[in-house]
């Protein structure tokens, strides 16, 4: 008897969130997988940082005002909503979700481990050289310490 195989896809606030989802959505249903998405929460000052700007479809709300609304407990409800939101998107309920705190590549290195997936999928961003200082690459991060296979989506705009 075969075991069902197991996908995680790995979602952020990127404004291509949607596109990730979809394709990777695609991918899984194609292996008959069960799907789980996972979503990070690091930390505060990631989400109101002025170098980066993962809260999306806010306008006219400074960092700093929304910083002075923001903790950890509401970013985790957030998250979740998110998640609910995009799991709805997709039309089926069977897709699990999973919300945790903690770096973001040592998270979604350590959900596939837990869950044994046979498949992380996740994008890859275009980020500004400050960002790419400060906090490095996730996707790179993950695919240097993995020994699970992992589907990488490119998310950069075409010029």
């Amino acid at each position: 008897m075969e075991t069902q195989k197991k996908v995680l896809i790995a979602i952020d606030y990127n404004t291509n969130a949607t596109k990730i989802v979809d394709i990777a959505y695609s991918f899984a249903k194609a292996m008959k997988a069960e799907i789980t998405l996972v979503h990070v929460v690091e930390n505060e000052v990631y989400y109101t940082s002025f170098i980066t700007s993962p809260i999306t479809g806010i306008v006219d709300f400074d960092s700093a005002t929304f910083y002075q609304y923001m903790n950890s407990e509401s970013l985790i409800s957030a998250a979740n909503y998110y998640l609910d939101k995009i799991k709805k998107h997709l039309k089926d309920s069977k897709v699990h979700t999973i919300v945790e705190r903690g770096n973001f590549a040592d998270v979604i290195l350590s959900t596939a481990k837990d869950l044994k997936v046979d498949l992380i999928i996740m994008g890859s961003h275009s980020q500004k050289w400050l960002e790419q200082v400060l906090i490095g690459s996730t996707t790179e991060k993950v695919l240097n310490h993995t020994q699970i296979p992992l589907l990488i989506i490119p998310t950069k705009r075409k010029k």
